[in-house]
């Protein structure tokens, strides 16, 4: 029977104390047992293990190894057509292949990028020169990675805010990508502090993040789980602590609902900081006091990886917050998962012009070395260009 109920409910793994275990009961007393009827049938919980769960836990240890973190390239074509048309390109794709293909080849960058997502496009595509990107990526020592959900529609019943769609489907889709050589997923939903956030848009994007992480688990993907607090506002760092406490509550308390494997996910949280319009800035110091003691409240130490997304900060400040959190040990891999902060100046170095390709990747380098040493907590800060210090913070910011 036990065997039976392990075939049939085989979804999202749920950690025994010791060990994962597929298809054993473990023996509770029911209800009426507890309450002074010790005669009364005990009840079976089956434990829950996902085919995948030891891939999952390798794969998720090696994007959060040392020195290492994620290069986010996985922008929309429309969104990719933004930073095109900064540049004077037009968005196509055999431009967007181009700046892809820039980005995965640059030599050496494995050594600082352990994972790389990608949109649906990339995963699919090859290189200016034929080869496929995800081939690419492997011979790097990069673990190739997608965006999986479908974007952010408005929440009818909340404050003007926004649910993330792209549940519909998203087995098929997730066994889909694995094959074609996937090894983890992106769902990012956002939760706006000028909004309110309401309780109804905090729970829809928890429970949505949830439902995300638990399917993509059964079909062998590592889910970055991502409640983007976005950076606009006039709010103080308070406030931003404040609402990150309710925010990853509600997500773990819907993870754990939802039977996923936290050895097997990485996060990729916005980091504590003010509100972008906010008058009074706060330094890396206080950005790491307030970030790393949120973490400590919320997320267990089972979590392999924090992967901390940039949301609009100048390339310099993403990587001098991230270098403030590692001054002393932490029970996860505290990194990063930059996207803008990792190729703003290198686009612009490039500039859509083939003599350029070389400066370009050099410029991913360094940058990515100094986030690789922040990692590491050695980063000084010293000899940035005036580029790499411009914020990029962009109220309302489409993604």
């Amino acid at each position: 029977m036990a065997t039976a109920s392990a075939t049939l409910l085989k979804s999202s793994p749920v950690l025994d104390k010791s060990e994962w275990v597929k298809g054993q009961s473990i023996r509770q007393p029911s209800v009426s047992a507890v309450r002074g009827h010790p005669t009364a049938a005990p009840s079976a919980l089956t434990i829950r293990a996902s085919s995948y769960a030891d891939e999952l836990v390798k794969t998720a240890k090696t994007v959060a190894s040392p020195g290492r973190g994620i290069l986010a390239m996985d922008e929309s074509n429309a969104t990719c057509g933004k930073r095109l048309a900064s540049i004077g390109l037009e968005n196509t794709e055999a431009n967007r292949q181009a700046y892809r293909t820039l980005l995965v080849s640059a030599p050496g960058l494995g050594q600082y990028i352990s994972g790389s997502i990608l949109f649906e496009e990339t995963l699919y595509q090859s290189t200016t020169d034929g080869k496929k990107m995800v081939d690419v990526l492997v011979e790097q020592n990069i673990v190739p990675g997608i965006k999986v959900d479908k974007g952010l529609v408005p929440l009818p019943g909340s404050n003007q805010e926004s649910w993330c769609q792209g549940l519909d489907g998203l087995a098929s889709r997730s066994a889909a990508y694995y094959q074609q050589g996937a090894r983890f997923a992106k769902w990012r939903t956002v939760v706006s502090i000028p909004n309110g956030p309401s309780a109804l848009a905090v729970k829809e994007a928890a429970w949505g993040l949830a439902r995300y992480a638990a399917i993509t688990q059964d079909n062998g993907l590592v889910p970055i789980v991502e409640p983007e607090i976005l950076l606009d506002g006039e709010h103080g760092i308070d406030r931003t602590f404040e609402v990150a406490q309710k925010v990853w509550a509600e997500v773990f308390y819907y993870l754990a609902e939802n039977n996923v494997m936290f050895e097997g996910i990485l996060l990729k949280p916005s980091m504590v900081t003010p509100g972008a319009e906010c008058k009074e800035k706060a330094t890396p110091q206080q950005v790491a006091e307030y970030t790393l003691k949120l973490l400590h409240r919320r997320i267990p130490p089972a979590v392999p990886g924090i992967m901390f997304l940039s949301g609009g900060q100048s390339e310099v400040e993403a990587t001098l917050n991230l270098n403030a959190m590692n001054q002393s040990p932490n029970p996860w891999h505290v990194s990063f998962s930059y996207a803008r902060a990792l190729q703003n100046t290198c686009l612009k170095t490039w500039g859509g012009r083939p003599e350029n390709v070389k400066a370009a990747q050099e410029t991913l380098l360094v940058r990515a070395k100094a986030n690789s040493l922040a990692q590491l907590g050695k980063y000084t800060g010293e000899g940035e260009s005036e580029e790499a210090k411009k914020g990029m913070f962009v109220k309302g910011y489409v993604y």
